[in-house]
């Protein structure tokens, strides 16, 4: 299997608050096993490849279970685990 990454926003509308479907999504991710780092407009998941798919199902469901929800994501099978980049000297030095 690969590793991958997804970057994660979570949507949460038409709810009083935003704040439960969004830590029930991180709870899922970390359930699952998936190193997350939450950020304050997207979370970064990084895993094994079924488990991440498995995972944003859960966690959008979990979400839609709460009222509307939108879930955006992006994977990468390219993108290093965060941490792991390229050093910032390095980076647009070109």
């Amino acid at each position: 299997m690969s590793i991958i990454s997804a970057q994660v926003s979570l949507y949460p509308l038409k709810q009083a608050s935003i704040g439960p479907a969004i830590r029930e999504a991180v709870r899922v991710f970390r359930q699952r096993g998936l190193k997350a780092r939450v950020g304050e407009m997207s979370t970064v998941v990084w895993g094994e490849e079924p488990a991440i798919f498995d995972a944003l199902r859960e966690a959008f469901h979990q979400a839609a279970k709460r009222g509307d929800a939108v879930m955006v994501v992006t994977f990468s099978n390219a993108c290093p685990e965060p941490g792991r980049g390229a050093s910032p000297s390095s980076e647009g030095s070109e």
